[in-house]
């Protein structure tokens, strides 16, 4: 009866996700700007529901969407009769959804320490909040984890701080998880903080900087849209919040920060990817980290981890204009990406926000930017579209280790000036 009741249970839990055989994943590359209005002009056709992965940039004009079953013929036709370009990237998106599920095994006891834990796999939340406990566990004069507030539907929102003691001193802030589908974001996350603690007292860098400089990591920044990714939709971006009138769920909490709220790059629409939200910091986990950050009234380097298209980026997004510190972050950028790139080889694209991609409004590093923290910048992580969100596991460790080789280059830059 039992094991009836269990097999019942996960059947309804399957049932529940929402499927998506035969949709597939297109990569347009359109001739001009008259092609990429017309294409994206589409996603405010909601019968449509198509979803972009990746829209066009300065340096090219190639839209990465995602298109349901249902609207495959119809949006494959209006592009054949506009004459635009494209090719399919992801043949049936449910296949690799599959795949991926099938290496998402549950913790076993084996897994339990940090030593044990299975770094080249994505986890749950539950399986990286156990982790981080005893991340702190075994290392009490290192890491501590705090609660810096609470998500929309009462999730704690944890931060661990790296720090050999001390109070008011400099510190670094690194993030991940804002956007819930992009996995591979705090699964790097995970691995550079086991890489901190093992190197201190080991690595002549990391030891000196923790001497001097605290690292605080939110390895997932939007909990409520991660668990909603692993139990209800893969693709899920936003967060799950949800408001007396508004008949969808989310916001984009990288549109949520009061740095141009509401300018270009966003959406008033409350069903859209990029919906702002009501308000500047409407969202409990964009307000948790204003809070923190301003309260600590010390970081002097802001860095948030997002996938995918392998850049390397700094302010500013909600306006087209260089900051005043735009040659030095550009000669740092370039820095920290030619140490990435010393690995494996992988390339990136640097420069601000506006330049590397488009302009893009209320984000987390124009926002502390403008609050004095010079060294802010945001990563795109692996790939450039092969497999965009859905980045294979077996892609975790190598995108992990060649991108804290940037982090290195940053936060070393960022000591010596601190």
């Amino acid at each position: 009866m039992r094991t009836l009741l269990i097999f019942v249970a996960l059947l309804v839990a399957t049932c529940a996700q929402r499927g998506f055989e035969g949709d597939q994943v297109l990569r347009i590359t359109a001739r001009d700007e008259e092609q990429v209005s017309l294409v994206m002009s589409l996603e405010e056709q909601e019968h449509l529901q198509l979803d972009i992965w990746r829209s066009p940039v300065r340096s090219d004009l190639i839209i990465d969407v995602h298109v349901p079953q249902n609207s495959l013929q119809s949006f494959k036709v209006f592009l054949e009769h506009n004459n635009i370009q494209y090719s399919v990237m992801i043949e049936d998106l449910q296949v690799m959804i599959d795949n991926e599920k099938a290496e998402l095994e549950p913790t076993t006891m084996m897994e339990r320490t940090t030593s044990s834990f299975n770094y080249d796999k994505y986890h749950t939340l539950d399986e990286i909040y156990s982790w981080m406990d005893s991340l702190a566990t075994e290392f009490p004069g290192l890491v501590e984890k705090l609660q810096i507030g609470t998500s929309f539907e009462g999730r704690p929102l944890y931060v661990l701080k790296f720090s050999t003691g001390g109070t008011g001193r400099p510190a670094i802030w690194i993030d991940s998880g804002i956007h819930a589908r992009e996995w591979v974001s705090p699964a790097s996350a995970i691995w550079m903080a086991k890489k901190i603690v093992t190197d201190y007292g080991q690595e002549p860098f990391i030891t000196a900087l923790l001497r001097k400089i605290d690292i605080f990591m939110e390895i997932v920044v939007n909990p409520d849209g991660y668990v909603y990714t692993h139990t209800k939709n893969r693709m899920w971006r936003k967060t799950r919040s949800t408001a007396p009138g508004r008949k969808c769920v989310g916001v984009d909490a990288n549109r949520n920060f009061d740095a141009g709220f509401g300018g270009p790059g966003t959406s008033n629409n409350p069903c859209m990817s990029t919906y702002h939200g009501p308000y500047p910091n409407s969202e409990p986990e964009v307000a948790a980290i204003v809070n923190f950050v301003q309260s600590h009234g010390n970081i002097k380097s802001f860095i948030t981890i997002h996938s995918y298209s392998q850049l390397l980026m700094f302010p500013f997004g909600y306006k087209c204009v260089p900051p005043a510190d735009y040659k030095e972050l550009e000669m740092l950028a370039k820095s920290a990406v030619s140490s990435l790139t010393s690995l494996y080889g992988t390339r990136y694209k640097i420069g601000s926000i506006c330049e590397a991609i488009y302009q893009a409004s209320g984000g987390s590093i124009d926002w502390t930017y403008d609050q004095g923290i010079k060294y802010s910048f945001a990563f795109e992580l692996r790939d450039t579209g092969r497999y965009g969100f859905m980045l294979p596991a077996r892609q975790i460790l190598p995108t992990a280790q060649e991108t804290w080789l940037a982090m290195k280059t940053i936060m070393e830059y960022v000591s010596n000036r601190s």
